[in-house]
């Protein structure tokens, strides 16, 4: 176990997408924390070495699609063949660039299938387990993006909003049956993911030549972002906050939390942008209602 003031009773991590980047890193650090952890990939074949490391330091290492309608059978399964999940950690997530107009509603749907809908399946699996055992921990991770996206990353944008909403609510239905949803907006870390967001097959339009958008999309195609996030640093706070040790001492009914200066930037600029909105328009807010008799 990690050293700390208080003992942390080892838990049992259930951690979608682990071959690469947050997913692989949680893994590791909650092995090396002396936590039981369920590692998940879509395909585990593909990443032969990772599978053999995490196994060798006592983890199993799972088959999970999250694209999959059948993907809460795996963890319906270990639920009921006595494997209790206190710890669900979504990952697994993926990236698309390109103006609003662009996009294809498949291509939408793909993000909303991946980004939404597959954390989805899997909290409204392991719900009524936590729920039962009155305990349980749900960690969704997402983005700065889901706060307000910049220019071309309009749909992966609302891929995370709509997960960040649903977290939310969640996170406020449940906590009177001691579990926790915890939501976790990322700014730009070194991880695959910097360099693997995809682009709209649709070519941009002459139009945004010279544009904020041609700026931010090259970022994209030319794969060169630059990152100033440790995603090493980021999942030892995101630990610390889930056991409530080191950083997350005393933050143990913290729902969210930010992580990154890039992050820090979009929180602080989305809320000068709603309070500059109350400013200005807050006279309309306040005379909407129904007339008194």
């Amino acid at each position: 176990m990690t050293s700390s003031s208080k003992t942390i009773k080892p838990l049992t991590w259930l951690i979608t997408g682990c071959s690469s980047g947050f997913g692989l890193q949680i893994a590791r650090h909650a092995l090396a924390a002396g936590h039981e952890v369920i590692a998940t990939s879509r395909v585990p074949s593909k990443n032969p070495d990772l599978v053999q490391e995490i196994e060798a330091a006592g983890a199993r290492w799972l088959s999970l699609d999250v694209n999959s309608t059948k993907s809460a059978n795996v963890i319906i399964d270990l639920e009921e063949r006595g494997t209790h999940i206190d710890v669900l950690v979504n990952s697994a997530g993926i990236g698309l660039a390109g103006p609003v107009e662009a996009f294809s509603e498949e291509e939408i749907r793909g993000l909303l299938e991946t980004n939404f809908f597959g954390p989805y399946r899997l909290m409204r699996a392991i719900i009524p387990y936590m729920r039962a055992r009155r305990r349980g921990t749900i960690v969704n991770l997402s983005s700065g993006s889901g706060l307000e996206a910049r220019e071309s990353l309009g749909a992966y944008g609302a891929s995370k909003a709509a997960l960040d909403n649903i977290t939310k609510t969640l996170a406020r239905e449940v906590a009177e049956f001691n579990v926790r949803v915890l939501l976790v907006y990322m700014g730009a870390f070194n991880t695959p993911m910097s360099t693997q967001v995809s682009l709209v097959r649709e070519p941009l339009a002459a139009d945004y030549r010279n544009t904020v958008l041609e700026k931010y999309y090259n970022v994209f195609k030319e794969k060169n972002m630059v990152v100033k996030g440790d995603h090493k640093k980021a999942v030892k706070a995101i630990y610390e906050v889930v056991v409530g040790e080191g950083v997350g001492a005393g933050l143990e009914s913290e729902v969210q939390i930010a992580l990154g200066k890039d992050c820090a930037v979009r929180v602080e600029e989305v809320r000068q942008r709603l309070s500059h909105m109350m400013e200005v328009c807050g006279e309309i807010c306040h005379n909407v209602d129904v007339d008194a008799d």
